[in-house]
């Protein structure tokens, strides 16, 4: 995905790529069930205890503050779908199932949209439109909903944010709101195996059990490009050993960023192929009609500000039947920002890479593989300056020795 848009913004929701092909796992069989299993990193005995547990990490009572789960099934009226799938995605994944009249594709849009922006707080307001609800194909739109709000145990004060320039992996000189504050962060350095020296910052939210972690090139002029493709699961869960406590000054850019992406070649290059394939697909245990994904997409956005962060990330698929051809929409709105320690969410701005991590147990699923990290955590375009870290003198406000 990066090599696709190396110079775009690149924010892909782990959780909730996952959870939709868990979604699906009962219903498939065979070769498709195999491939499934294989790209989620996880066996066929008890496959769902991963996802149980993955859930009750992310919504433990620490983290209620932060993070809503919520799974829902919009199958057509009158769909046979089979009563076993229905059941194992309820006791799973706590899944609710909402027949709908897929006659009247808007009505149908309209109220799984609403769905959705009530599960993210209005953050995505549209995840399916009217023409993607073909009255004689659509069967199924499976949605999963994760939504992420964060505030920073050291916010930012708001009579700090000023335009500041900024240079961008293109070399441009930029306006931007910058934030900044003075205050006692865990800091570090580290290197690529070709030896290009980076930087790492925590900024833990409140509560103290989930942070975001930021890294950027020492050196104004290196790419970000090339410490990207070396940060995997192993390297973020690594960061701690190398890090400090101290006073610092932190000037972050305030941004917002939304992007779409086709999730049909990351899955592919997982080895996940058989579900986008006609004749192939296996979904004889969801439905008797045979069915096959023909479209898998998704929406992300993320905003960080002097308060905090939120997230949200909406994945739709479209599936058809063989060999009438009715379909099955498939649809994730995830909204993840942060997960907890240690497990890795790359996410990259125009000014920095940030990373949000998460316990072992969710990092074998979402993000155990450098191929898995491709696409399911949010990864990122090449850029240069990030932003400014300048080390606190302690008897003086005369912030001038670079955190170099």
């Amino acid at each position: 995905m990066i090599q696709e848009k190396p110079h775009e913004n690149l924010v892909v929701s782990p959780y909730g790529v996952a959870s939709i092909l868990g979604m699906l796992l009962p219903g498939a069989h065979g070769n498709t069930k195999q491939q499934l299993l294989n790209g989620l990193r996880i066996n066929s005995k008890g496959p769902y205890k991963m996802f149980r547990k993955m859930r009750k990490i992310l919504t433990a009572k620490t983290n209620n503050n932060f993070i809503t789960i919520a799974n829902a099934l919009f199958p057509q009226e009158g769909f046979n779908i089979r009563t076993n799938f229905l059941n194992t995605n309820r006791d799973n994944f706590l899944c609710d199932s909402h027949p709908l009249n897929y006659n009247n594709p808007q009505k149908s849009a309209d109220f799984i949209n609403l769905w959705m922006q009530n599960r993210t707080k209005g953050h995505i307001h549209s995840i399916i439109n009217a023409d993607m609800l073909d009255p004689s194909l659509t069967r199924l739109v499976v949605v999963n909903s994760i939504y992420f709000k964060g505030k920073w145990k050291s916010r930012f004060q708001v009579q700090n944010t000023k335009m500041r320039s900024f240079t961008a992996g293109d070399g441009k000189s930029y306006q931007v709101p910058m934030m900044s504050q003075l205050s006692a962060f865990n800091f570090g350095w580290a290197n690529t195996p070709d030896g290009v020296k980076y930087r790492v910052i925590e900024l833990p939210y409140q509560g103290n059990h989930t942070s975001m972690f930021i890294a950027f090139p020492l050196e104004s002029v290196t790419p970000l490009s090339t410490i990207l493709s070396h940060l995997t699961t192993k390297t973020v869960n690594g960061w701690a050993k190398l890090m400090r406590h101290g006073k610092i000054r932190l000037l972050l850019p305030k941004f917002t960023t939304q992007m779409e992406m086709d999730l049909k070649k990351p899955l592919s290059a997982l080895g996940i192929t058989d579900i986008f394939l006609k004749g192939k697909a296996d979904f004889q245990h969801l439905s008797s009609e045979a069915v096959y994904l023909s479209t898998a997409l998704q929406t992300s956005k993320i905003e960080v500000n002097e308060d905090g962060t939120k997230a949200a990330a909406a994945t739709t698929g479209r599936a058809r039947i063989r060999p009438v051809e009715p379909e099955l929409v498939v649809t994730s709105v995830s909204a993840i920002t942060a997960v907890f320690k240690p497990v890795h969410v790359l996410h990259v701005t125009p000014e920095f890479a940030y990373a949000t991590l998460t316990k072992p147990e969710v990092a074998h699923a979402i993000a155990s593989e450098p191929e898995l990290t491709h696409i399911v955590p949010a990864q990122p375009k090449a850029v240069s300056r990030l932003l400014y870290l300048r080390e606190a003198k302690q008897s003086t406000d005369d912030y001038v020795q670079n955190f170099c």
